[in-house]
Formats: C-alpha cells, structure tokens, sequence
C-alpha cells in the first residue's frame, strides 16, 4: 500500500469498524431480512473495488467535484434502502452544501427477492429521460417515500408519481412500456455486482486517494457521519 493511502486507509479502517459494531448492537434484536444477489469476488476491499467512473450520464444530487463522492446501489423494493435514502437525505442536507459530499445513485434490482423491483428502477430512468436529473431526484424520492417495500407497490403508482412531479405521463408510460431502459439498468447492476455489491443498500465512497465499500447496507445515520468526518480530516 502507498504511504498516501496508508496514512487515509488506517484511520478510516478503525472508524469503519467500530461504525460497524455500533450498527450490530442497532440491529440486535431485529428482524434481519437482508438481500442477497450472486456477485463475482466477494466483498472487495478499498484497494481492489472495481466501479465504473462516476460521470455526465450518472445521477448525481450535489456537487460533482465533491470531497467526497458517494455511490449508492440500491433496490426500491428493498426496506431497509428505504431507511437509508432517508439517511443520505439527511446526509446531503448536512454535507451537500458546502461541497463536502455527493450522491450517486445506481440501480441494483434484485428480481429474485422483489420482481417490480427492475421495473421500478426502469421508471426512475424514464423520469430522467424526460426531466433530467431534477425529475430523477424528485421522482426517486418519491418513490422510496410511498412505497411500502418487500414488492407491495402498486404498479399503478409509476405513473401517478410522473404525473405527481409535472412529467408528461403519456410519454413516461411509452417509455416505461417500451422497456428500453431494462439496458441501462441492467448496465449498473453489473457494475454494482463487479463493485462486490451482495446485498442492498451498498455504497461506494469515493476520496481523491481511494475507493472504500461499504459492504454493511444501511448503516444509521450516526454511524455514516462518524466515518464522513473522518474522511475529511
């Protein structure tokens, strides 16, 4: 290991893990119901994660530039990624401003677990098609606010929310009948499963010297932050 990266790495290491008992004591005694998907190599360490460069065709809510640039895989079906897009919107509201922090949102469905899942994910590109990335955000978060998780979305719903957000309907149920965007999203599946995503949520941390996974999903608020602020001493 470079000594750059080394004197980053050991730090944020500790940090990390003592995040990660915290989150074990958090979890004790819930239901534990955590997706898993087939993905080449197993959970990567910072020096290997192997992730598509974050660019121009990317969802990005904050600066792109950012100290700290963070990469979200994520299952709208998935509950406990609705807990922590609710942690990254606090996130965001605390780091985003100042260009400390950005989100990158990529989609991983697990159809095996939550059929409407890719389909779902497919309708979060059509409102980026059609609005850009404001209607993506607007329509995502939307999205992770009704949904009721474990594959109980009405699908009905899509396109309620499109029209909900001042999208054209019409064309947002040709573009999500088409399926065109199944490619697209399949595209950031493959690249959260090479990144060592096995599970959702799983998120990436992008620093000027290095790329850390976090491989524990949604770890609560208190527990991100810790490790944030680490990073930008």
């Amino acid at each position: 290991m470079e000594p750059q990266k080394q004197s980053i790495s050991i730090p944020v290491a500790i940090v990390v893990a003592g995040a990660l008992i915290g989150f074990a004591i958090y979890m004790s005694g819930k239901p534990v119901n955590a997706p898993t998907a087939p993905t080449p190599g197993g959970n990567p360490t910072a020096s290997d994660v192997k992730i598509n460069p974050v660019s121009s065709n990317d969802h990005i809510l904050g600066n792109p530039n950012a100290k700290i640039v963070l990469v979200e895989y994520s299952d709208t079906e998935c509950p406990y990624c609705k807990r922590f897009h609710e942690t990254l919107q606090r996130l965001m509201a605390e780091y985003g401003k100042d260009g400390s922090l950005a989100w990158v949102y990529r989609s991983f469905p697990i159809s095996s677990l939550h059929p409407k899942a890719p389909k779902e994910a497919e309708a979060l590109e059509c409102a980026a098609e059609q609005g850009g990335n404001t209607a993506f955000w607007k329509y995502t978060d939307k999205l992770y606010e009704i949904t009721p998780s474990n594959n109980n979305l009405d699908m009905a719903q899509l396109p309620t929310i499109a029209g909900d957000i001042g999208l054209d309907v019409t064309a947002f149920n040709t573009c999500l009948s088409s399926g065109k965007m199944a490619v697209k999203v399949k595209a950031q599946y493959d690249d959260g499963a090479a990144a060592g995503a096995q599970g959702t949520p799983y998120s990436v941390l992008i620093t000027k010297n290095e790329k850390i996974p976090i491989t524990q999903g949604a770890l609560p608020y208190e527990n991100m932050k810790e490790i944030i602020d680490s990073l930008l001493k």
